[in-house]
């Protein structure tokens, strides 16, 4: 527990700093004081909007692997996740593997390609309301052609686990880490199985207007200034684009990345703002998503975790 307190801290630290070496943070505290609260409320609703569409797309891929258990404790390893959205690519989430079979005595392997399905359809999702905002606002399509390029490749090699599959018969070669050759191929064949054409298209229509509620969140947030406006569809872009651009940096939960990228593209792009509202934006549009998404995680992982204590008990 200590050590995931510490990594908390860590990813923080980071993304205030990316903060304050981009915008003047001395008078952030100015801009906060005629900023209409009640948007970043109606934020953290659009938020929980998000998880409960995601959740039903969690729900929708447990059905895809044959896995049956409670909604109760479903929802709770859900959110027991959320507590690892920091983690590059969010990949942390595979605690929810863990917590299924501790629970429920569900494979790992089983449930596993969920958490990396999760991501693709993310990404895809996010890709789809980027083109929407591009088309919408007509900003420069460069940055999204080639996260589309980069999403595109991934696409592929999942559709052709070939390679992938003989990456991990060469790191599995060693004795020691030859047991885990077997779980790892299944779980290659699970993502593969998830990600063809038909689930990866109702994954995906689920979290559009998943994250198209954040988008609008960051729109709100942006325009709860004063004086201050951005269009939804230049927020839907810079949203998008700049959580795209954390996720493919691997960095944990996008950090330094996200927050630099949606700070300058605030000031840089046709929105124009100051850098210190731009900078305030920013900050409580991620406590208002990545960082509410974290505490709420925490909650539901000390529940989940109190419940397997009482399962092990004689």
């Amino acid at each position: 527990m200590a050590r995931r307190w510490l990594w908390f801290l860590i990813a923080l630290v980071i993304g205030l700093a990316a903060l304050s070496m981009i915008g003047d943070v001395r008078h952030i505290g100015d801009r906060l004081a005629g900023f209409r609260w009640w948007a970043f409320a109606a934020a953290i609703g659009l938020a929980l909007a998000n998880y409960s569409m995601r959740f039903l797309r969690w729900q929708f891929y447990l059905s895809r692997q044959a896995v049956s258990v409670p909604i109760a404790s479903s929802a709770l390893v859900f959110g027991a996740g959320l507590s690892l959205s920091i983690t590059p690519a969010k990949l942390g989430e595979i605690v929810k593997s863990y917590l299924l079979r501790e629970m429920h005595d569900v494979p790992a392997p089983r449930t596993a390609p969920i958490v990396v399905a999760e991501r693709v359809s993310d990404l895809v999702a996010l890709l789809v309301l980027a083109v929407i905002g591009v088309a919408a606002y007509g900003v420069d399509p460069t940055l999204v052609a080639i996260a589309g390029s980069l999403i595109g490749i991934g696409l592929v090699l999942l559709a052709w686990p070939a390679p992938s599959r003989a990456l991990i018969d060469l790191l599995t070669r060693p004795p020691k880490l030859a047991r885990l050759r077997a779980p790892l191929h299944e779980t290659l064949d699970g993502l593969a199985s998830l990600c063809r054409p038909a689930p990866l298209a109702l994954a995906t229509l689920i979290a559009v207007p998943a994250w198209a509620c954040e988008c609008a969140g960051f729109a709100l947030i942006c325009d709860a200034f004063p004086a201050s406006h951005v269009a939804l569809g230049l927020a839907v872009v810079i949203y998008a684009g700049t959580t795209i651009a954390g996720a493919l940096s691997f960095l944990p939960g996008g950090l330094g990345v996200t927050e630099g990228a949606m700070t300058l593209a605030l000031v840089e792009g046709a929105s124009h703002l100051d850098r210190s509202t731009a900078v305030a934006a920013t900050l409580l549009t991620r406590l208002a998503t990545l960082w509410f998404a974290v505490a709420l995680g925490v909650v539901f992982l000390a529940l989940a975790r109190a419940r397997i204590a009482r399962r092990s008990r004689p």
